[in-house]
């Protein structure tokens, strides 16, 4: 059995990764793999909740002009604003998210979210299969019926914003 030092110091090491992965969210893949890795480290759930946490304080900060309805994520329990920006590319529209909430455990499973699906073309976004990580991660089993929800309007606007980008 490991002894809580060692586990205290893979929590800390897992939260420096996830400081220092905030930028790598463009490369999705890599980050879920990584994701993926950190939360195999964490021994229980009071950890892992801390290091959603910390993702969410990772996130950059969401501009003030995105707050407002046309961008509020309804469905959440708690204040959930998410900004598409498109990019065309050779490859399809690309879409890269920015978000926020008030209430910090949210905005860790928004920056999961934008781990899984920024980055993406339109149709790589509808393609992705979000539930199956969310159930890799052990989400499904140890959120709220109401975090659940939330999460899964959360998807749901990032598939609508990529319907919205393909072509007519």
């Amino acid at each position: 059995m490991e002894s809580s030092w060692f586990r205290r110091r893979a929590f800390r090491r897992t939260v420096e990764n996830a400081r220092a992965s905030a930028y790598l969210w463009v490369m999705t893949d890599r980050a879920i793999g990584n994701l993926l890795a950190d939360f195999d480290v964490l021994d229980d759930w009071e950890e892992r909740y801390r290091y959603v946490i910390e993702l969410g304080r990772a996130l950059p900060a969401l501009d003030e002009k995105w707050r407002n309805s046309t961008y509020k994520v309804m469905g959440c329990a708690s204040q959930v604003w998410i900004h598409p920006a498109t990019k065309a590319t050779p490859a399809g529209t690309v879409l890269n998210f920015t978000g926020d909430s008030d209430a910090l455990i949210v905005k860790g499973l928004i920056a999961i979210a934008f781990m899984i699906f920024s980055g993406k073309t339109a149709e790589q976004i509808l393609a992705q299969d979000a539930g199956a990580i969310f159930a890799k991660l052990g989400l499904k089993d140890h959120l709220t019926p109401q975090r659940s929800n939330g999460l899964a309007s959360m998807v749901e606007r990032i598939r609508s914003d990529a319907r919205r980008s393909l072509p007519a």
